[in-house]
């Protein structure tokens, strides 16, 4: 039975899945050329395709989650939506998950990814050039900007790359200079086994009960520059508590 799914059963539902993914995304793409004029439509359009589109591909990974995550995001909502991220499926889950709104950034690569990225290009959505600290900054400017006159909530994956094992990576500070120019409070979303379930560098994914905790969200009325780095460590600490054993951080050590 092992050998039958791994030769059948695992590359039809991966099949099914690109050819969803597709599918929807030619449906989609003459809709955002339709509202090329109006950035704001083309995010919350983006924020539409993303719940047909998370919904079905996390049940074709074979990815289970907890019920109920949509309402919680929704009822803070406003908001700056923080994950971790250690798996492909979490951008799936997160394009899912988030509420009719939610502004989204990714790295400028994102634009390559087949179906998904060419939409993405065209949504309004945030394209980051990590290597250049000058286009990052430029990013960040644009995030607030859009977040400010739009009243949109903004969802940031702060690690700024995929962990390879699953564990918590450091976080950059990008999020916290959105909130300190925004006000809005941080919500943590805490993710746990989406890695195994479809592991870094993998076509295949691999069914697996995936856990996602919505924290409580984070006042940041009182958040000033000068407590910056303390502040983010909070939100890391906070993440790291919330994790399993085997996904809590490194230390500087053995991480070096």
């Amino acid at each position: 039975m092992t050998r039958l799914r791994h030769f059948f059963v695992i590359p039809l539902r991966f099949a099914v899945c690109w050819l969803y993914l597709g599918t929807l995304s030619a449906c989609f793409l003459p809709v955002f050329l339709v509202l090329w004029p109006s950035r704001r439509r083309r995010v919350l359009a983006a924020n539409i395709y993303g719940q047909f589109t998370g919904r079905v591909m996390i049940f074709l990974s074979g990815a289970t989650l907890p019920s109920g995550l949509r309402a919680r995001l929704a009822a803070a909502q406003p908001a700056i939506y923080v994950s971790n991220h250690t798996s492909y499926l979490d951008i799936y889950f997160g394009i899912w998950v988030a509420p009719t709104g939610t502004l989204a950034t990714a790295k400028k690569e994102t634009k390559y990814v087949p179906g998904l990225g060419q939409l993405y290009a065209l949504s309004g959505n945030i394209l980051i050039n990590r290597a250049s600290k000058r286009d990052s900054a430029n990013a960040l400017l644009e995030t607030i900007d859009l977040l400010r006159r739009f009243g949109l909530s903004v969802w940031i994956w702060p690690e700024g790359t995929r962990s390879r094992d699953g564990r918590l990576l450091p976080f950059k500070h990008g999020f916290a200079h959105v909130a300190l120019a925004t006000r809005l409070p941080i919500v943590p979303i805490v993710v746990s086994n989406a890695h195994r379930c479809w592991p870094p560098g993998q076509a295949y994914t691999r069914p697996a009960a995936v856990d996602v905790r919505v924290l409580d969200p984070i006042a940041t009325t009182d958040w000033t520059l000068a407590n910056l780095d303390r502040h983010v460590a909070d939100v890391h600490a906070r993440f790291a508590a919330a994790l399993p054993d085997d996904q809590k951080p490194r230390s500087p050590a053995a991480r070096a």
